[in-house]
């Protein structure tokens, strides 16, 4: 009886009627399963054969090389789990998830049409920004962990978000990119000095060995550079070809892997043009830019974050015996009863059981004031408790409260932003194509005429006409203009900010902290009655003085001069006011509605003014007028942007007749109050669906979806960091009369784009036939490269001439008309 032979990988018996076989060193050998076949033919076709012949024991089946991580798949398939990061609990259920080892658009692209294959799967998509996913599923089709599977076996890592989890992933992918950079950098100066001598040698008699020497030592310190620096550019290249598509890391690579051969054969044979200090240099500029747009990346990615820090970690439960017990929010369930302290965040949507307070609901609404809650109300997760307990019972948590559902408005809303950079990369295809195609017929012309010339002149085509030019006219023009700005005080966050600015036609802006400075200070005194202005404020202020509310402290910090009157007996109404006795007389001041009810009189209409009411037992004292002050120069800028062209508009969460009087008073035609986050984004979408092109400009958390949106977002430089990481640009002086300025650089800037890639595109017609017909030499072709590429950089360079600035007021306009 035979023997059963045993698998050569792993050495388990092989399956009889199995035909799983790898040649190996000349020999076929039997493996027992799919897997071990798989890692053989591997370990096969990368040369590492010699594993087998020094191996001291068997291999590891192909089941224990399979990551820990994909073991552990089907816990995500866990209703418990799945709490922290899916929403909705039926057949249909979204996800959001964080992508490794996204490198480039197509990367995207192809995760994005293998998970679309799979059944059951409803949406996926990638925000190339943030590597985050938005997944869709029909979980009687298809379990979370078999989507997880599947990005897995395309090589790609997808995990739950975890902010903590992607901060590893950033600060792995910045370093790498760093030493990339450095190396390159240290190459590239080095060889540059050796180049100056070089080109200085040239008719003046350098010693043939030395020239030698130096250019040996040029090919020795560029080798790092080509097979480290520029390793991700023909990576690039490599993943194009193979998904039959022609990237811009194509002809960069092919120039820098060309350049390359053509300078190391030339140094080998002793004869012929070396070209180390063009590739280095041109490897290390490209590496900075990619760097500079992987920063800004990974920093909107790390404040987006910061929502979910909005939620606290802890929660205090009661039990049915009313004990407490502080518990970590996840463990928290529809029905449970949790105790809220002042100042306190709110851990989960829930109704208030009991207590009254005053809750700051800023954040998420936009409202500029504490909303007063009592027993039935709605509490929000992650908005504030201001002034004393209260008990709520839990609604929902997790994916299910208002603060996830803004989370995913917002990277739907990311997500849905035009992807300029793959139609950049399709552009640029079909001039690559064309070109390579051209040099390869060049070749061909030229090795049956005169082969010892044809590999020069090909390598001079491909030098001359190396898309340098081409692919630096926009970064370097958006480059230099951010760099402007960011002096004037605006600062760029994404590569298309400028572009799309541009092309604005409606500005859309956020009342509280955009137009306003979203702190409420004390604006006048009605008074009432016979009782004189400084005794009201006297008294009020000693009723004040025992409330947190923000309205107290700006009734305080009024008049710091004042004396102080003693009050007593003062009892606290949270979310209406308070009543205290001075000097043996009872007073109180509340808002309208509280001393309405107290004096038995009908409340007043809505007020377009924040107003706090003071009133003794029988009669109104006076009214305090609170207003949220306008930034300086706010209706100047309004005027600016008319003048440019463009609508403004008003949306906002506050009080429509609030709204309505700041529109009136800066000159907005077009205002709505009373929105939430949704409201606007949808209102948003109206506008664009109606042809127009968008800049929103605001700063809360609630703006961000909305900021997202937009074609073009700004945010204030007091914003939350979740609206500075949503928006394309950052106003960090705060001075909205710099977004009239942001715009008229934006247009300059498209206007000296459009010169640029004219340049690019002239330079290549002219300079392609003269290097085909071998009048160019491949040193001269790389001069025309390099004033090629500097004639780009000194015309986008205009972009930093700054114009002199007016100051503010009258003399924007007048500046403007001359700008």
């Amino acid at each position: 009886m035979s023997e059963t032979p045993s698998c050569f990988h792993c050495g388990l018996p092989v399956p009889k009627g199995s035909h799983y076989a790898v040649e190996i060193d000349g020999e076929s050998r039997a493996m027992c399963c799919p897997g071990c076949q798989a890692v053989a033919q591997a370990i096969v076709d990368n040369g590492l054969t010699d594993y087998y012949r020094y191996r001291t024991e068997q291999s590891p089946m192909a089941r224990q090389l399979v990551p820990e991580v994909l073991k552990n798949l089907e816990l995500y398939d866990r209703d418990d789990i799945q709490q922290s990061f899916v929403s909705g609990r039926g057949d249909y259920r979204e996800a959001s998830l964080i992508l490794e080892g996204i490198v480039c658009a197509a990367c995207i692209w192809l995760s994005e049409h293998h998970i679309m294959q799979l059944p059951g799967v409803v949406s996926f998509s990638v925000n190339y920004a943030t590597h985050r996913a938005q997944v869709k599923w029909d979980q009687r089709q298809i379990q979370l962990s078999e989507i997880l599977k599947a990005i897995s076996d395309i090589g790609y890592l997808a995990h739950p978000l975890d902010p903590n989890r992607q901060e590893q992933v950033y600060k792995r992918e910045k370093s790498a990119a760093l030493r990339r950079l450095a190396v390159a950098g240290v190459g590239a100066m080095q060889i540059m000095m050796i180049a100056v001598a070089l080109y200085a040698s040239v008719g003046q008699g350098m010693d043939a060995n030395l020239k030698l020497f130096l250019r040996w030592v040029s090919l020795l310190i560029a080798m790092p550079v080509i097979a480290y620096s520029a390793k991700p550019f023909f990576i690039g290249m490599w993943r194009d070809l193979k998904m039959r598509r022609l990237g811009m890391d194509v002809p960069v690579a092919l120039a820098i892997g060309a350049a390359f051969a053509a300078s190391a054969w030339a140094t080998i044979m002793r004869h012929g043009e070396i070209y180390f200090d063009s590739v280095t240099m041109f490897t290390f500029f490209l590496l900075a830019g990619r760097f500079l747009e992987m920063s800004a990346r990974h920093r909107a990615g790390q404040a987006a974050e910061e929502l979910v820090k909005l939620i606290p970690a802890m929660a205090t439960r009661l039990s049915s015996d009313d004990k407490q017990e502080v518990v970590p929010v996840s463990e928290l369930r529809p029905g449970d009863i949790v105790l809220i302290k002042p100042g306190e965040s709110i851990p989960a949507d829930g109704i208030s059981l009991g207590g009254t307070s005053s809750v700051d609901e800023s954040l998420l609404t936009g409202e500029s004031l504490p909303i007063s809650k009592h027993e039935g109300d709605q509490l929000i997760g992650g908005s504030v408790n201001i002034e004393s307990n209260l008990q709520m019972r839990v609604q929902h948590v997790g994916q299910d409260t208002v603060l996830a559902s803004i989370q995913r408005l917002l990277d739907r809303a990311q997500s849905e932003k035009p992807r300029l950079a793959e139609l950049a990369d399709r552009v640029a295809g079909y001039f690559v194509a064309v070109l390579l195609l051209l040099a390869v017929a060049v070749g061909l012309y030229w090795w049956q005429v005169q082969p010892q010339e044809a590999f020069w002149i090909v390598i001079s085509v491909l030098v001359v006409t190396c898309p340098c030019a081409l692919s630096l006219a926009t970064p370097v023009a958006l480059t230099a203009a951010t760099g402007r700005l960011t002096r004037d005080g605006i600062l760029t966050t994404r590569g298309h900010a400028l572009e799309t600015l541009a092309r604005v036609t409606d500005v859309v802006f956020d009342k509280t902290g955009t137009l306003t400075r979203g702190q409420l200070s004390l604006d006048r005194i009605l008074l009432k009655s016979d009782v004189n202005e400084t005794l009201c404020l006297q008294i009020a202020m000693a009723l004040e003085r025992h409330s947190e509310h923000p309205l107290a402290k700006a009734i305080l910090q009024s008049r710091s001069d004042l004396a102080a009157l003693p009050a007593e007996q003062v009892q606290a109404i949270p979310g209406q006011g308070l009543r205290g006795t001075i000097a043996g007389k009872r007073y109180i001041i509340g808002n309208p509605g509280f001393i309405a009810q107290h004096l038995n009189q009908v409340a007043q209409q809505e007020h377009t003014h924040t107003t706090v009411v003071l009133a003794d037992a029988q009669r109104v004292l006076a009214e305090f007028i609170f207003s949220d002050q306008l930034r300086p120069g706010v209706a100047q800028a309004i005027a600016g942007l008319k003048q440019l062209g463009c609508r403004v508009h008003l949306f906002s969460g506050d009080r429509k007749a609030v709204v309505q009087r700041t529109a009136e008073e800066i000159g907005i035609d077009h205002a709505t109050g009373e929105m939430t986050p949704a409201d606007k984004l949808s209102q948003l979408h109206a506008l664009q669906e109606s042809g127009a092109v968008v800049a929103m400009v605001g700063d809360g958390v609630n703006d961000a979806p909305v900021l997202a949106g937009a074609q073009v977002s700004l945010a204030m430089g007091s914003g939350t960091q979740i609206a500075q990481a949503s928006a394309d640009m950052v106003l960090l002086s705060e001075d909205l009369g710099q977004m009239v300025d942001a715009l008229q650089v934006a247009r300059q800037t498209r206007r000296i784009i459009r010169e640029n890639l004219a340049w690019a595109v002239v330079y290549n017609l002219v300079a392609l036939p003269l290097a085909a017909a071998g009048w160019v030499a491949p040193w001269m072709a790389a001069i025309g490269m390099s004033v090629s590429s500097l004639l780009v950089v000194l015309n986008a360079l205009r972009l930093t001439q700054r114009s002199k600035k007016p100051v503010a007021g009258d003399k924007l306009l007048p500046a403007m008309k001359t700008g």
